[in-house]
């Protein structure tokens, strides 16, 4: 546990729920964006979300970056609570990945309300490792930065994890030399230092899942559908665990805030599951499925999965979040008893399924729910509606002409449930550039799903 002689110094909390009970609500959010002219750089939009200030709901800044066809995804920090104990470390630089240029911009966040470029990772950087398409960004105890990476030099299998110290240099990959070829997918992952563990999940090679969805890809193996479990302090291979039909694309995955808690759940896209990993009684690590979201029929008589795409916990382990990017619902499950999850909260926003008649308002949700993210105090939860553009255009072209959008919902963090905030809307159709995909979000103080606590 953190030390008392200078955690008030450091980055991030000394535990979640130091998090929950006195972090700072949120005033600004910053969400990665991308253009929907491929001629126009990648931008990261600074928003107020202040309710007492006169610039609420408002882009208060852009910083574009000096390249086009970047494709902005997921990104993280150059340190949290993982090393809170460190009274030389803060929490001031985004890492943020291009899936299609394999860059890495470092964004310098002294000023938070004008983030600044400070450094670019250019891709030849990543090729000398054989790695292209950076995604998940987590800081670790060290001081260091691991990112994972989906594909190689030439996008396809297999890829593996970056490093990056502290002055932002490639120092390498993190994995063992020997990794066996048990493991070709990569995706997601989060580690659990006091139990020695991390686990990885599973997409697909940059070259498939770039040129959008095709069903035969999944019959041809070509989409993941394991989970890899690796010793943390060794950085090998331990095993994987195939998910099964049910488990079909694992995406994102997280565990338990509570560094004493081992276990933790993953969303499987195509499977439309949540399956819950954890060690048995004899410490070998097992999954079980703990939800399964039925397909619906869709406005055309086909059965339509619901594509879980985003997903994350509270601080204080109490409720599950996740998106149907399809159907177009985003849930809150209670899972006081993990084993068995217990639906508290829906709201629709879009998607397949429903009408623009089904819904509330007249406000447009183009496209389904896809990207959340949850409030230190877990009671505001912000949505952001595109998955990954050439999937956008796939199943919802008019994303490309309209943009996407940020909403808020309220959120009942003792006793579940949700509304959607009413008066929270805001549109990116007719940003200076033209129409913008809105993809991951963070806070300048931390998040839900930026901390890793020991």
């Amino acid at each position: 546990m953190s030390s008392p002689s200078c955690c008030k110094k450091g980055p991030g909390y000394a535990s979640p729920l130091e998090a929950m009970q006195n972090g700072p609500r949120e005033k600004l959010l910053y969400v990665a964006m991308i253009p929907c002219q491929e001629d126009q750089p990648n931008y990261i939009a600074t928003i107020d979300v202040d309710p007492n200030s006169s610039n609420y709901q408002q882009v208060i800044s852009r910083l574009y970056v000096p390249n086009i066809n970047d494709e902005f995804h997921h990104f993280g920090w150059n340190a949290c609570s993982s090393c809170h104990d460190d009274c030389n470390k803060q929490r001031r630089f985004i890492v943020l990945g291009g899936f299609k240029s394999s860059r890495i911009y470092i964004i310098d966040t002294a000023d938070e309300t004008q983030p600044t470029l400070y450094k670019t990772i250019e891709s030849d950087e990543l090729k000398k490792l054989d790695l292209s398409a950076p995604h998940t960004v987590h800081c670790l105890g060290s001081g260091e930065i691991m990112i994972s990476c989906l594909g190689n030099a030439k996008g396809e299998l297999p890829g593996g994890f970056l490093l990056l110290n502290q002055n932002f240099e490639v120092t390498g990959r993190w994995e063992d030399e020997a990794n066996p070829s048990a493991v070709q997918f990569y995706y997601d992952f989060w580690y659990k230092p006091r139990h020695n563990i991390m686990v990885s999940s599973e997409w697909a090679a940059p070259n498939v899942f770039s040129k959008g969805f095709n069903p035969n890809d999944v019959a041809l193996n070509k989409y993941g559908h394991s989970l890899h479990f690796w010793d943390w302090s060794k950085r090998k291979y331990l095993k994987s665990i195939d998910l099964g039909s049910d488990g079909a694309i694992p995406l994102e995955l997280r565990f338990c805030h509570n560094p004493a808690t081992p276990y933790g759940y993953v969303v499987c896209a195509l499977g439309s599951s949540v399956f819950r990993y954890f060690p048995d009684a004899s410490n070998e690590w097992q999954v079980e499925k703990t939800i399964q979201v039925e397909a619906l029929t869709g406005k055309d008589g086909q059965p339509v999965p619901a594509i879980i795409s985003d997903m994350l916990i509270s601080l204080n382990d109490k409720f599950i979040y996740f998106c149907n990017w399809l159907h177009g619902d985003i849930r809150q499950y209670d899972i006081s008893d993990p084993s068995k999850p217990k639906l508290t909260g829906q709201i629709w926003l879009g998607g397949l399924i429903k009408t623009e008649n089904d819904f509330e308002d007249s406000r447009s949700f183009t496209g389904g729910p896809q990207m959340i993210q949850l409030s230190l105090d877990g009671k505001r939860l912000y949505v952001t509606n595109s998955l990954y553009s050439s999937w956008d255009d796939q199943f919802y072209p008019t994303i490309k002409t309209d943009g996407s959008y940020l909403v808020k919902i309220d959120c009942d963090s003792e006793n579940g449930g949700m509304k959607l905030d009413q008066k929270f809307y805001i549109s990116f159709k007719n940003e200076p550039n033209g129409p913008s995909r809105a993809h991951e979000m963070r806070y300048p103080g931390g998040d839900a799903t930026s901390d890793i606590w020991d």
